[in-house]
């Protein structure tokens, strides 16, 4: 798109935390944000009027797995993921390189693309950033993301500077394939661990020109250390007026520091996978809810959150649902554990208003330990 979308409309006086506002084809996004991920075209557990009732403002799909079913052709015939999944909001869509990427063994990585086995059938395909950025436009998505290489955290220094090299030739491609008109770009930066490569690949990234700018290549196995100094390291050089997304990351502490250093987007399987395994936030910390210590507990999951599950049921009846195998514990537990990541945002961002973001995060951090 050849004019901005994103406003920074306010600065937290304590810290590099920033209030924005981002403007796509289907809605206006209040920054920062936290978008549930909806991997083949529904958030599991969740349906779209449940994400509209804990005002979910926007959801990830995933490009390798509508690509491989139902196919990126029929989705659009129907008339584009939105109407596909009747979800009205803003969609953004990863561009499969991490998917393939974590195949191992199943890919092969060249300067054309990636070969890749299906999980599915073994069948074998071809993902380059042409048809990557061609699956991204006929899904239909507000935001696509170029393709790039994902490389471990433990990967040799050589290695990820290769990569990185090839990744920005990979996103001068996406971009010249690029032709929705309708639809924002976002650039991605990699580097690895390594701050002269973080800041080689930003320089590269921003000099092509994209509507947002992605940090990849993160909460892959490194230390959150590690994490944070790449944010710090990153967060200044990146063009002010244009949206901060770092993907993949959700722990909860690790959105509070990415906002702290000022990013704006951000999203995660965290909470709707651990909802599944029984694994619940609260905003005294994490609870198991399979623990016999529930077995008899008649109080709410968390009872300073206003979701629908917290005043209405009690952690006994959720712990029964649960190790019953009934299908109404996911529904439950992922409504809860998404609830909690989105009112977590809402507070940042009224904290960030109010230019007490800084005192937020010791506040977090002190009723994070209590207990």
């Amino acid at each position: 798109m050849s004019v901005s979308n994103f406003t920074v409309l306010h600065r937290d006086a304590s810290c590099r935390a920033r209030l924005g506002s981002l403007k796509t084809a289907h809605g206006e996004i209040e920054t920062p944000i936290f978008m549930p991920v909806g991997t083949n075209a529904t958030v599991k557990a969740m349906t779209p009027e449940d994400l509209l009732a804990i005002n979910a403002q926007i959801i990830l799909a995933n490009t390798y797995h509508l690509y491989l079913r139902p196919g990126h052709r029929l989705v659009e015939n129907l008339g584009g993921l939105h109407r596909f999944m009747n979800w009205k909001r803003p969609i953004l869509t990863d561009s499969g390189g991490f998917q393939v990427f974590s195949l191992g063994d199943l890919r092969k990585i060249s300067e054309d693309g990636v070969k890749f086995q299906s999980h599915l059938d073994g069948s074998y395909h071809v993902l380059t950033p042409e048809l990557a950025t061609r699956i991204q436009e006929a899904l239909g998505a507000d935001i696509a993301m170029c393709f790039d290489e994902c490389p471990p955290a433990t990967a040799a220094y050589n290695y990820v500077e290769r990569s990185l090299e090839m990744t920005t030739r990979w996103a001068r491609r996406c971009k010249e394939a690029h032709r929705r008109e309708d639809q924002q770009l976002f650039g991605i930066i990699q580097g690895g661990m390594h701050s002269d490569l973080r800041a080689r690949s930003l320089e590269q990234i921003c000099s092509i020109g994209f509507d947002g700018y992605a940090l990849g290549g993160l909460s892959v196995g490194e230390e959150k250390e590690a994490m944070y100094a790449v944010m710090d390291c990153c967060a200044p050089m990146m063009p002010d007026q244009s949206p901060r997304y770092i993907m993949g990351i959700g722990a909860p502490e690790d959105l509070v520091e990415a906002v702290w250093h000022g990013y704006d987007m951000f999203d995660c399987v965290m909470p709707t996978r651990n909802a599944r395994n029984g694994m619940l936030f609260t905003s005294r910390g994490r609870i198991n809810i399979k623990a016999k210590i529930y077995e008899e507990d008649q109080g709410p999951l968390d009872p300073e959150c206003g979701c629908h599950v917290c005043r209405t049921y009690s952690r006994a009846y959720l712990r029964h649902l649960y190790r019953a195998g009934e299908i109404l514990a996911s529904n439950l537990n992922t409504y809860h554990n998404l609830y909690f990541y989105l009112d977590l945002m809402r507070r940042m961002r009224e904290a960030i208003r109010s230019n007490s973001f800084s005192e937020f995060r010791r506040e977090y951090y002190r009723k994070q330990q209590a207990d």
